[in-house]
């Protein structure tokens, strides 16, 4: 016994390896449960007493050099980063790859940060609506153009549900719920039955904003938005409001603002007429008010509302809307820095 313990302490001292592999060989010949060395202390048992101090000192001093000399080995080709033999603990690690926010998210939370500044809340309603809160109670007349199907996504199993295809239906439930004074905005996400192209979708997102309460004026409307449009595009951004038609204002306007690109000289993006349309607005129609038991005698409101993907598009010279809904990665990672 004492002898085959001599040849063994002999042998490992001069044991070398030239991979990984083979120092893991090494491991598993003399080291694993079934091992030369833990042999040796099965056969221990038949070592006569007088030898058994002696014998079993020798087998774990015998145990300790080999795991020792098989540890620097496999510790080596472990540091050296050999190919095949693992990981290179030495080298610098992989840092992860951050996300970043939508460019429609973005913006969102900057208009609402802007007209949060103005006092204005946050409310949101159901994307699945009725006909009373989306067109009715908004003073939409039966034979209206965006009753019919060519606008609007109906649910098929009961036509008077539908996919609202503005957010102007939170302001209704916002004033059937509240009485003014009322000073909301409502951002989400719409559907209209829309031809998909660089410029339409039939998926898109809108912020509305409300704001009643005793002797609102057009001219509160024409100042709060002319703040908006200073604060999302620079302060040399100047407003300009046209008489249009909305059935739930009176009188209504559109808002142009000086084209962002060209400073109002004229280029392809405003068709060189220096403005860009960026939202709808005007007076809430006093039967809207009436529609949800507000006193239109006392007080009044204004009401507007701008297309995120639109502001998004001026914003970051964006020419495809349909890039806003792929997903495309090397598009998204652009936003990084403005997380």
């Amino acid at each position: 016994m004492l002898d085959k313990i001599k040849a063994l302490h002999n042998e490992i001292k001069h044991l070398t390896a030239q991979t990984a592999d083979e120092a893991e060989h090494l491991r598993i010949k003399y080291l694993s449960k079934k091992g030369i060395i833990p042999e040796l202390f099965n056969d221990f048992k038949t070592v006569p007493n007088e030898q058994k101090r002696e014998v079993g000192q020798l087998i774990n001093v015998l145990k300790n050099e080999a795991h020792e000399l098989i540890m620097d080995l496999k510790e080596q080709f472990a540091n050296t980063g050999v190919k095949g033999t693992g990981t290179d603990l030495t080298l610098p690690g992989t840092l992860m790859k951050l996300g970043s926010r939508h460019p429609l998210s973005l913006v969102r939370n900057e208009i609402v940060d802007i007209f949060a500044r103005l006092g204005f809340n946050i409310a949101e309603g159901p994307e699945i609506e009725d006909d009373l809160h989306v067109f009715t109670a908004l003073n939409f007349p039966e034979e209206h153009p965006a009753r019919d199907m060519q606008d609007t996504f109906f649910i098929e199993k009961d036509p008077d549900v539908l996919l609202r295809t503005h957010t102007s239906s939170v302001q209704v439930r916002v004033m059937e719920n509240t009485q003014p004074p009322i000073r909301s905005i409502f951002p989400g996400r719409v559907f209209r039955n829309e031809a998909i192209s660089a410029r339409a979708h039939c998926i898109f997102h809108q912020v509305e904003g409300l704001y009643i309460d005793e002797n609102v004026s057009f001219a509160d409307l024409r100042q709060t938005l002319l703040y908006f449009a200073k604060e999302m595009f620079g302060e040399k951004t100047e407003i300009r409001l046209r008489p249009s038609y909305f059935p739930f204002t009176e009188p209504s306007a559109e808002m142009d603002i000086s084209c962002t690109l060209c400073g109002g000289k004229g280029c392809n993006v405003c068709k060189y007429t220096g403005w860009v349309e960026i939202l709808g607005c005007g007076m809430v129609d006093p039967h809207v008010l009436e529609y949800s038991n507000i006193d239109s005698e006392k007080y009044t409101g204004f009401a507007f509302g701008m297309g995120i993907e639109r502001i998004a598009m001026l914003k970051y010279q964006i020419k495809d809307i349909r890039l806003f809904f792929e997903n495309d990665v090397r598009f998204l990672d652009q936003f990084k820095a403005n997380i």
